[in-house]
């Protein structure tokens, strides 16, 4: 009789690989649905409590629990589920609620695997290692597919690309599948019959010294999500200006993936994932990665990725031989200490005790090596003990060999994703007027791509893009590849969707909120900023040269610190304005500068940046200017915000004159007449789109309509 296509055992597998996927799912949008309260509060908002819903495997030093848990493990994966079915509920407290119960439910589902699945003989440990390796690769899998975004997250639903049914739908069915195994408990007895084995129903005899066990698994859980759950994570951290960037994400992010499937294969070699040499080449890629921008640190990302990897089944193993409810309590705690951390490098100016770790990258680096060092070293004086019988040995084999075609299998399918994107990614943007040599250029603080109601903003971002005929645009608050922000890259899809250059701008590692450009423009050269700030956030600057009809143009996108520290903004826009000052070429400004037209950062900026304000008699301004100098303005517009952010789109058109017109950019005076919008060709007008009520909340605000010049 022929073999069955899908044997149980690998629908098992396959359901198991599911539920790990829905595992790093959850895990991953939890810092992203709580960033959102912080983020409209501007600072402390109390949801933030929601981030130790991860510790509820404390739950697990309870023998009512374990006992539960361990013959009904469809309960864990029933609640964890809650964390993508959520989706449906409107209100932002609704969601966080619902992705915090998730969180609860997937980690204490894996965490209770990890302690009860330790009888050798069954070899179920390993199984539950390969499928929750083999959902991590999963995971980055689609979301590369998906430009970074994972479609089950709560804060996407079908209007902005989510595929929250298929998930939930695929959910059930391995649910359906773990309510149909037999439960571990009755597995077990069988296995021991076969072999003639003692059933245990507690931690195997070996134990293994807890702490550093624990330390070791919130430092590993800690380092995959927040560099590697992500394919593109890596390649920002590395980012660099024109023209030398490091790796684009397309399509060198498959070499994380890589990285991560090799690092999983290799994992069974415990006696050298386990040893000090091993731990000092991953060690060396950290601070490759923390410390260098290009290929260098790209290359030691891929390390750490690969080093992380290879260590996980052992830091994993050793979980089983010690103490659940003091050991994951201890495991999830330090996770989240690691997790607070990694936010407080860069949100310092309003968190407690923020100035301790200021822009100090390195130090939580440090910890998560050292948590790891510990982990692994527990792991190594304790994982070899015992063996298996003759029962386990073809299971185990079977096993790994599944799990290396599910690593196969993803990493062709990441793979696969990147050579559909290339054509997008490598395409050669087209300006929207070259025959009238026009330039519009637009500033926009985009609040992370997370709009007012915490749904991802990103395709309404791209329709306002699309509409305005923006040839360059500056985005603030852009940064997103942080814990908190899910680890994503928006702008990868603005990019490759409506053609443009995409300058990420000052990578997370340099701790500011970031900056980015889009440009149908080439950019010949650009340079990130980190303006002075030494009292507050750190403020950041793109200083870009395009190639704009053939004549080299400078454009600036920054963004300055607060109200409150009026020495950083001082000093920041004097930095701005030598820079301006010191360039030759034309120029366009599109910053943030906080300050009241007329006032004196205004003009330090104006006068000594020598830059000539979009139009002076705008008295309703504080955040966002333009300027510009060496171009002839033809018009300007204030558009309103929607429901995406806090802040208007404004946005300038101007004509670049040939190379050997006006060839003292300094010396063209602007005039300020204004004229009617008949005055110019359709092609110089703004679009008809925003009049009156607008669309999808945008309108022509403030003096609603467009102001064109003479």
């Amino acid at each position: 009789m022929a073999a069955p296509l899908l044997t149980s055992a690998t629908r098992h597998f396959v359901a198991d690989v599911y539920l790990s996927f829905v595992f790093w799912t959850v895990l991953t949008s939890l810092g992203l649905c709580i960033w959102y309260f912080p983020l409209w509060h501007m600072g402390i908002s109390g949801y933030e409590v929601a981030l130790f819903s991860d510790m509820a495997p404390a739950l697990l030093g309870l023998p009512v629990v374990r006992k539960t848990l361990r013959r009904h493990k469809w309960v864990c994966a029933a609640v964890g589920l809650a964390g993508i079915a959520g989706y449906c509920v409107q209100s932002p407290g609704g969601r966080l609620l619902a992705v915090s119960v998730g969180t609860a439910g997937v980690t204490t589902g894996l965490l209770s695997s990890l302690y009860e699945d330790t009888v050798a003989e069954t070899g179920r440990l390993d199984q539950t290692i390969q499928a929750w390796e083999a959902g991590l690769v999963a995971s980055v899998v689609v979301r590369m597919w998906f430009r970074t975004n994972n479609p089950a997250w709560l804060v996407m639903d079908a209007r902005n690309g989510g595929w929250n049914r298929t998930a939930v739908a695929l959910g059930v069915l391995a649910l359906a599948d773990v309510l149909t195994r037999r439960s571990d408990a009755d597995a077990e007895a069988e296995a021991a019959k076969k072999s003639d084995a003692r059933v245990r129903h507690d931690a195997n005899s070996g134990r293994a010294n807890w702490v550093p066990a624990a330390f070791g698994l919130g430092g590993l859980l800690f380092v995959l999500h927040s560099l590697f759950s992500d394919s593109a994570i890596v390649g920002r951290w590395s980012w660099d200006g024109y023209p030398n960037t490091g790796p684009a994400p397309v399509p060198w992010g498959v070499l994380v993936v890589a990285a991560l499937a090799g690092g999983f294969a290799v994992g069974h070699h415990v006696d050298v994932t386990t040893g000090f040499a091993w731990w000092a080449i991953g060690s060396a890629g950290a601070a490759a990665v923390t410390t260098t921008s290009g290929w260098p640190g790209f290359t030691g990302g891929l390390v750490l990725g690969a080093y992380a990897a290879s260590v996980t089944r052992a830091v994993l193993r050793v979980q089983a031989r010690c103490a659940p409810g003091r050991t994951f309590a201890v495991a999830m705690l330090w996770y989240n200490v690691l997790v607070l951390a990694h936010v407080w490098v860069v949100a310092y100016e309003f968190v407690p005790g923020g100035p301790l770790l200021r822009e100090r990258t390195w130090v939580v680096m440090l910890a998560s090596m050292a948590s790891l060092l510990a982990g692994v070293r527990a792991a190594r004086g304790s994982v070899g003990r015992g063996s298996a019988n003759a029962y386990a040995v073809p299971v185990l084999r079977a096993d790994r060999q599944r799990a290396r075609r599910v690593l196969t299998v993803a990493a062709v399918a990441g793979l696969g994703a990147m050579m559909w994107r290339l054509p997008a990614a490598t395409q050669r943007p087209v300006p929207h007027h070259g025959e009238q040599r026009l330039v519009t250029a637009a500033i926009w603080t985009v609040h992370f791509d997370l709009d007012n109601d915490m749904w991802l903003a990103e395709d309404r971002i791209m329709q306002a893009v699309r509409d305005l005929e923006a040839d360059v645009m500056g985005f603030l608050e852009s940064d997103t590849e942080r814990i908190i922000m899910g680890g994503r890259d928006w702008t990868q899809r603005v990019g490759e969707e409506l053609g443009y250059y995409v300058d990420y701008g000052p990578s997370p590692r340099k701790h500011t909120w970031g900056c980015a450009m889009i440009s149908k423009f080439p950019i010949v050269n650009s340079t990130h900023h980190l303006l002075p700030s030494p009292v507050g956030e750190l403020a950041c600057a793109i200083h870009a040269t395009l190639d704009v009809y053939g004549r080299a143009v400078d454009v600036i996108v920054s963004h300055n610190g607060q109200r409150e520290n009026a020495l950083d903004r001082r000093l920041q826009t004097t930095e701005l304005a030598r820079i301006m000052r010191e360039s030759p070429n034309p120029m366009i400004f599109a910053g943030y500068v906080v300050t009241t037209p007329h006032a004196r950062n205004y003009k330090i900026l104006y006068r000594g940046g020598r830059i000539h304000d979009v139009d002076p008699t705008d008295s309703d301004r504080w955040c966002q200017y333009i300027g510009y100098r060496g171009l002839k303005r033809t018009g300007y517009a204030r558009v309103s915000r929607g429901t995406i952010t806090d802040t208007e789109i404004q946005v300038a058109k101007f004509v670049v004159p040939p190379a050997d017109e006006h060839e003292n950019a300094e010396a063209w005076a602007p005039s300020y007449t204004r004229v009617d919008e008949a005055a110019y060709a359709p092609e110089y007008h703004f679009p008809t789109v925003f009049r009156g009520k607008g669309v999808r909340g945008h309108f022509y605000h403030v003096f609603d309509e467009p102001r064109y010049y003479n």
